[in-house]
């Protein structure tokens, strides 16, 4: 298969997808996480009244936690350095640290200002934060010497961690929480219940029922301990949490995954998401892209995944960004989003057509790999955002925009070292070639062994023929069956999970990718498939345009393959319609595939036209 000249970041199945946007990077900024309840340390009445340092455990993962301290001078001269010291219990360490220099003696932490932020004028504050492992709290605070003037009561600790909740007496909307009870020198006045990491609840007892939930729905949750002080300890372990009914997954019932690609630089906003009635109907969004460089994952847009402000009018929740918010982008409004439509679950793709080509270099050290990608996933700006990885590899010991001489067991280890870094509660996907033909893309890997290690591979039953070959034949691009005078064998979705069914990877774990836009040739007099064209018809990009215009710019004359086509004019065009989604879902179902994805938001009406197909097709 020929493959044409591409531009940046594009999805790409057995052959190819052109990218339909570019952007120029915005720099990065530094980013702190939003501010949790503040707890100072205990002081005596002695402590010094010219400074003050509290403490803030900004966010916290379980076997980890981001800290936040605050030095404010509260005397009336100016202050010209500081040093704060701190102890930690024996299992909680420090792991990294910024805006301060942070050193560790046993259990003992002393913190001291950088050349630019030890001067504080009266009144003036500044603030440090680190990384730790471990779940203990501060105590023994001193700041310059001398006791912290914090905000707690003198000599009052924060309370323990209760035990972990237990769930029972579940239904489709409820669920009863049971816990341990936290202990504390003072006493514990009242817990904290958060579901998902927001507080539901807070209650004297040691039981709440929340109520109120979706049916057949995953929930998470987490308790706090509050003393007499109203100082918050550390939180519980985390108990997930399924109610009953919905069916499994997806909203509608099915029990199967509707997933759509997301990306970083187009038109389609995640409010466009709740705006066309797409948000209750999918199940799972892959966030496009991230990149992969030097042996790593990192960031593929700073400005659209976490910096750009959003105006009221543009947010999810009607609420505008502020100038000084900690988390901004794409990733909040799926942070908001998630709160909405707490059935969703968002992953983190990385790679892409343009972007696959770090992967040959990072597979060399698969576990290096993939704790860069676990650590970036995994920041605590934006956990809380991501449930899993999607890793885009185009393609492995094969050809894509670049070749990669990797070999075939190069992708089973990747995704054995990303499920070892990620654990067994993360999302872990690939998508993969749809290249169905006998000695093909997919004969070069081995996708086989490395289906043990993941949740579904997303297999890219697109992009089969294209203007990539400008004078024809035209051809479907997504072809479900072949059918008489196709110009290539086993380009097609049915050869395609034959084979893999073959290799041995479950059929749950297949998904059937639908693609909502159309590849077109012009200069075409031949209604029927098969005719000889002149050139790329004029799109979104040559030869390629978005179903929402197509289905009334040039409308479907027939179908081939279990696919639609049209002839307008001179343009010949190849898309998939609500009907051609119907009949993709039945037949998806019928080979028990685990569901459907598809590339991409962008594409579809403003009311989700697509989306629905999808969604009822596979009820």
């Amino acid at each position: 298969m020929s493959t044409p000249t591409r531009r940046r970041r594009t999805r790409s199945a057995s052959s190819i997808l052109p990218n339909l946007r570019s952007r120029t990077f915005a720099g990065a900024t530094a980013l702190l996480l939003p501010l949790a309840a503040m707890v100072g340390l205990a002081a005596p009445a002695e402590a010094a009244a010219s400074a003050t340092a509290v403490y803030t455990k900004a966010s916290d993962w379980g076997s980890g936690f981001e800290g936040k301290w605050t030095v404010k001078n509260t005397g009336t001269t100016t202050l010209t350095s500081w040093t704060v010291e701190w102890d930690f219990p024996a299992s909680t360490k420090v792991t990294s640290a910024w805006d301060a220099t942070v050193t560790s003696s046993a259990n003992h932490v002393t913190a001291k200002n950088l050349g630019w932020n030890g001067t504080l004028a009266p009144g003036a504050s500044v603030s440090f934060g680190f990384n730790g492992s471990g779940t203990g709290a501060p105590t023994g605070c001193k700041l310059n010497g001398g006791a912290c003037d914090g905000t707690t009561t003198p000599g009052d600790s924060v309370p323990s961690a209760p035990g972990a909740p237990t769930a029972s007496g579940l239904t489709d909307t409820s669920v009863k929480l049971s816990w341990a009870a936290a202990t504390d020198d003072k006493g514990v006045k009242n817990y904290d219940v958060k579901r998902n990491g927001a507080t539901v609840a807070t209650v004297t007892g040691l039981t709440y029922t929340d109520t109120g939930l979706s049916a057949g729905t995953d929930y998470s949750y987490t308790v706090v301990a509050r003393d007499t002080a109203d100082q918050t300890g550390p939180a519980s372990a985390a108990t997930p949490v399924r109610t009953t009914g919905g069916g499994g997954e997806n909203p509608g019932g099915s029990g199967k995954i509707n997933l759509g690609y997301f990306t970083n630089w187009g038109s389609y906003t995640v409010k466009n998401l709740v705006a066309s009635g797409s948000a209750p109907k999918i199940t799972h969004i892959n966030y496009a892209f991230g990149n992969v460089q030097n042996g790593k994952c990192t960031i593929g847009d700073p400005y659209e995944d976490y910096q750009k402000a959003y105006t009221a009018a543009q947010s999810v929740d009607g609420v505008a960004d502020t100038w000084d918010q900690p988390l901004k982008g794409h990733f909040n409004q799926l942070r908001k989003l998630k709160a909405q439509y707490p059935h969703i679950k968002v992953l983190w793709s990385f790679g892409g057509w343009t972007w696959s080509g770090g992967f040959g270099q990072a597979v060399q050290n698969p576990a290096a790999f993939a704790q860069s990608c676990h650590d970036l996933v995994e920041d605590p700006r934006w956990a809380d955002v991501f449930d899993g990885i999607d890793l885009d590899w185009e393609y492995p010991n094969s050809c894509g925009l670049t070749c990669d001489t990797s070999g075939p067991a190069s992708i089973k280890n990747m995704m054995q070292a990303m499920r070892t870094a990620f654990g067994p509660n993360s999302l872990l996907t690939a998508a993969i070639t749809a290249d169905g033909s006998n000695g093909g893309r997919l004969d070069a890997a081995d996708y086989g062994g490395a289906a043990q290690y993941i949740d579904w591979y997303d297999v890219m039953t697109y992009d089969y023929f294209g203007t990539w070959a400008a004078q024809g034949p035209t051809a479907p691009h997504s072809p479900l069956t072949s059918y008489p005078g196709i110009p290539a064998q086993g380009f097609n979705s049915a050869d395609a999970i034959a084979k893999l069914k073959a290799k041995g990877v479950p059929a749950s774990k297949l998904l059937l990718g639908i693609g909502f836009y159309g590849r077109g040739w012009t200069g075409v007099t031949q209604s029927a498939p098969g005719g000889t064209a002149t050139g790329p018809a004029a799109g979104v990009e040559p030869g390629n345009q978005y179903y929402k215009v197509l289905k009334t710019s040039c409308p479907a004359t027939g179908t081939v393959g279990g696919t639609a086509y049209a002839h307008c004019g001179t343009d010949w065009w190849s898309y998939d319609t609500p009907a051609t989604v119907g009949t993709k879902m039945a037949w998806a179902k019928s080979q028990g595939l685990g569901g459907a994805f598809f590339w991409e938001f962008n594409g579809d009406t403003v009311d989700g036209e697509l989306v629905n197909a999808i969604s009822n097709g596979l009820k």
